[in-house]
């Protein structure tokens, strides 16, 4: 048993440390000051990843780090960034391109580490991924392959539906990038290619109407993630298959969803900001890319829609869903 009597401030942080099973250099480093870190994330239930995998590197929540968490909602990521300044926060970690937009805007000279960015090259947040020459670095979703892994998913799944489009955030920077890589595969595949951008979520009804698209894929966006249930309705109205970034929306009714796993860009994120804390500059962190990919399904949806999915599919998935509304 630690006697804290026995012991100075710094030695019981110290000896907690040993007993935690905790890095001790830490502990020692850190006793006198608690290190303040921003998170604007879409995704609570993803919260407790970061949390833990800050734990595991020896950060504990409360004792040697606070988690200032911020809302990520689409209109309110501007105020999310200025409330993260005012909180002197040490660094930011921003999940979804949006949300480092915004963070990289909004906070000049705080760094920042990137939760599956969209391209991070192409809109502008660093050099290369090998060496990212600024104050961001962290995660970048996996890139063509997943987009092309998504509408080859949902092709397999509904293979008659031959006009097929995508939703995107018309505030989303890699929008050019997702566009150029699903048309060419939707060009190979001899299907008809359809780009939907919506500025703002009243849009996204009346621009699914007005498409004339058989099958839809819908972008990981805070706007769609927050959204998630009038999707999946809209698009079940529609009788559209739908293909989703994101695990939350397939569970709202959505069809399918296929992506890097979003615990794993969490855990990641938070081996980054143990290097900052530490004294790591990003520029000089390589850009992480994922190695672990889900599928879900959701086979009352697919009932609803009346799609008999293939059994080499089913076999596929990752987890198959019941719809949550009957």
């Amino acid at each position: 048993m630690i006697d804290s009597a026995s012991v100075g401030r710094r030695g019981f942080a110290v000896a907690l440390a040993a007993a935690l099973g905790l890095p001790c250099g830490v502990a020692a480093q850190d006793a006198a000051r608690v290190r303040r870190v921003g998170l604007i994330s879409p995704h609570p239930r993803l919260h407790e990843a970061f949390r833990a995998a800050l734990l595991e590197h020896g950060w504990a929540e409360g004792s040697s780090v606070e988690i200032v968490r911020a809302s990520s909602t689409e209109t309110a990521l501007a105020e999310a960034v200025a409330m993260l300044r005012v909180r002197k926060v040490e660094l930011i970690a921003a999940s979804g391109t949006t949300a480092i937009r915004a963070a990289r805007d909004g906070a000049p000279d705080i760094p920042i580490v990137m939760i599956n960015a969209g391209d991070p090259v192409g809109a502008g947040f660093v050099q290369s991924l090998s060496r990212p020459g600024g104050r961001l670095t962290g995660t970048s979703a996996a890139g063509e392959e997943v987009l092309t892994k998504q509408l080859e998913l949902l092709h397999e799944a509904a293979p008659r539906s031959q006009r097929v489009g995508w939703l995107m955030n018309a505030a989303n920077p890699a929008n050019d990038f997702f566009h150029r890589v699903l048309a060419e595969r939707a060009r190979q595949l001899a299907l008809q290619a359809v780009r939907i951008e919506v500025a703002k979520p009243s849009e996204i009804g009346p621009a699914l109407g007005a498409s004339g698209v058989q099958s839809l894929i819908v972008l990981g966006d805070p706007m769609f993630n927050s959204r998630a249930a009038h999707i999946a309705d809209t698009a079940l109205r529609l009788r559209l298959p739908t293909m989703f970034g994101a695990r939350d929306l397939v569970a709202a009714g959505g069809l399918m969803h296929y992506n890097s796993s979003y615990e794993w860009h969490f855990r990641a994120a938070a081996g980054f900001v143990d290097k900052i804390l530490r004294g790591a500059r990003p520029s000089d962190l390589p850009v992480q890319q994922p190695t672990e990919f889900e599928l879900t399904i959701n086979l009352q949806t697919a009932r609803a829609l009346g799609i008999a999915l293939p059994q080499a599919l089913l076999l596929r998935a990752t987890e198959v869903l019941p719809a949550v509304r009957p």
